[in-house]
Formats: C-alpha cells, sequence, structure tokens
C-alpha cells in the first residue's frame, strides 16, 4: 500500500468514525424530536390544538347535491359524535342520525398510526447518545426498521381498509346511531391521507325474481351502485353512494413529519454508503 493510500485510508476512517460518533446520534435525536411531534398530534386534546377540535372545523360537505351533510368531533383517534342528514333519493325525506350518547367509534388506521410512530420512538432510544454504532451496517439495520414503522405508520393513514358490503352490513359502527340506522341504509368513516371520509350507501332489495344475475361484490374501500351482496338471508343492491369528507390539519402535519422523517434516514444510509469502499478494510 502507497503512503498515498494509506493517508487516504486513514483520512477516511477518521471521516467514518466520526459519523459513527456525532452524526448518527444527532440524525438521531432529529428524528426522535420529530416523531415526539407526530406522536403528540395523535394524543389529543392538547391546549395548544384545541381549536383543531372544534366540531365546526369537521363540517362534511358533499359535491353531490347536498345529499348528505354532517357534523363530526374527533378526539385523537375517536369520533365522539356524528350528526348526519341524509336525503333519501327516492322521496327527498331528509333523515336524522346522531351516536348515542354512551357510544364513541375509534378509528383503527389512527390506532394503528400511532402505534407505529411509538415503535419507531422506542427503537430510537433504544440507541442512547453514550451507545456506540461499530459498523455501518448496524446503523443501516435500525435505519431500516424505524424506516418499516414509519412507512407503515403513513400506509395506515393513506390506504383505508377494504371491506365487504356484509362486514360493513354487520360492523359496530350500525349500531352507533339514535335512531337505528334502517335496514337499507349504512356508513362507514374511514381516514384517507388528511382527510375524514364518510360514506353513506343506500339500498333497495333484490326481489327474488331478479336474483338470477345475482353476483356479490368484493372487498372495496368504496363500493359503486349496482354493487349486490347477502346479509341475513336477504339479497341487497346498492342504489345510491354518497361520499363526503372534511380536512383534519393535524392529520396533514403528521404525514409531513413522516416524509421528513423517512427522508433523514435515507440521507443518512446514503452518507453511510459513500463509505463502502472505506467497509473492504474492515468488518462490517
Amino acid at each position: 500500500m502507497t503512503a498515498a493510500s494509506q493517508a487516504e485510508r486513514t483520512v477516511l476512517e477518521e471521516e467514518f468514525n466520526w459519523l459513527l460518533k456525532e452524526e448518527v446520534h444527532a440524525v438521531l435525536k432529529q428524528l426522535q424530536d420529530i416523531l415526539k411531534e407526530a406522536s403528540r398530534r395523535f394524543s389529543m386534546p392538547s391546549p395548544s390544538l384545541e381549536g383543531q377540535l372544534k366540531p365546526e372545523n369537521f363540517i362534511l360537505g358533499s359535491s353531490t347535491m347536498d345529499q348528505v351533510k354532517g357534523v363530526l368531533t374527533l378526539h385523537g383517534e375517536a369520533l365522539t359524535q356524528a350528526d348526519i342528514n341524509i336525503k333519501v333519493a327516492k322521496s327527498s325525506q331528509v333523515m336524522h342520525f346522531a351516536f348515542r350518547d354512551d357510544k364513541q367509534w375509534k378509528l383503527q388506521q389512527i390506532q394503528d398510526a400511532r402505534n407505529h410512530v411509538n415503535q419507531a420512538l422506542q427503537l430510537l432510544s433504544s440507541r442512547d447518545e453514550s451507545y456506540y454504532f461499530k459498523t455501518g451496517a448496524e446503523v443501516n439495520k435500525l435505519m431500516d426498521a424505524v424506516m418499516l414503522q414509519l412507512t407503515r405508520a403513513r400506509n395506515r393513514l393513506t390506504t383505508p381498509a377494504s371491506m365487504t358490503l356484509p362486514e360493513l352490513a354487520s360492523s359496530g359502527l350500525m349500531k352507533m346511531f339514535t335512531p337505528p340506522m334502517p335496514g337499507d341504509v349504512m356508513v362507514n368513516f374511514y381516514i384517507n391521507l388528511s382527510k375524514l371520509c364518510l360514506t353513506v350507501y343506500q339500498l333497495h332489495v333484490l326481489q327474488p325474481n331478479t336474483t338470477k344475475n345475482f353476483k356479490p361484490g368484493g372487498s372495496s374501500v368504496l363500493h359503486n351502485p349496482g354493487a349486490m351482496f347477502e346479509y341475513n338471508n336477504t339479497k341487497f343492491e346498492v342504489s345510491h353512494v354518497h361520499k363526503v369528507e372534511c380536512v383534519v390539519p393535524w392529520l396533514n402535519d403528521t404525514l409531513v413529519f413522516f416524509t421528513i422523517s423517512l427522508q433523514l434516514c435515507q440521507q443518512l444510509k446514503d452518507k453511510i454508503s459513500v463509505f463502502s469502499s472505506f467497509w473492504n478494510y474492515r468488518p462490517f
């Protein structure tokens, strides 16, 4: 080995050791600070964010001629009140439903996203400032584990769960309202990105003589008019679908935090990969 390459190796080794000892921990601290902010958003109500919890911030609007209107109260992961007016397609009669006083509906997507954020925080806090990373592979392994949790958290908010219509009909959500929902109306709440969405399905019963072309629909986030299903030995068809939504500002904040955190993780991995030639000189 020439003197020049020996000197280059020494410089690389010093830079790499500085990266492992100093910069990695600086990034871990930055990630913890960002994800604590994300976790705090999920753990509402909090005084600084109380304005975002008022029902008027969550007024459901519709582009389909105001067939569905509503006001929702969201506290963290729980819908504590839902006040919904549905205009029946055939008669233009307006039906009014609200959550029973003793009920609130937990939004599983928000619960799951919060749990993934907290798991990412646990991973980061398991390597405090006194911990010495010995190899780049060790840092990459930690970054991959954190990124997996953050990707899962983001996916829970961006990808609502698919459900079949019979699953929707038997959902506990149908038992939340007073007066009770009639048998020809179904509703579903879900998160899509930073929006809280309500879908209302109006149904009609298929008569026995019209069921020869009966084809039950599969699983979907949103079912279209014409979708068929069977529930309690009765065959139904979806006649009308109305989707309304409202923006939840703090959900938008958390999605931004996830994006920034994933970028920080990737940038650290990229810096370590610069030293891949150096790893040939030492166990990786």
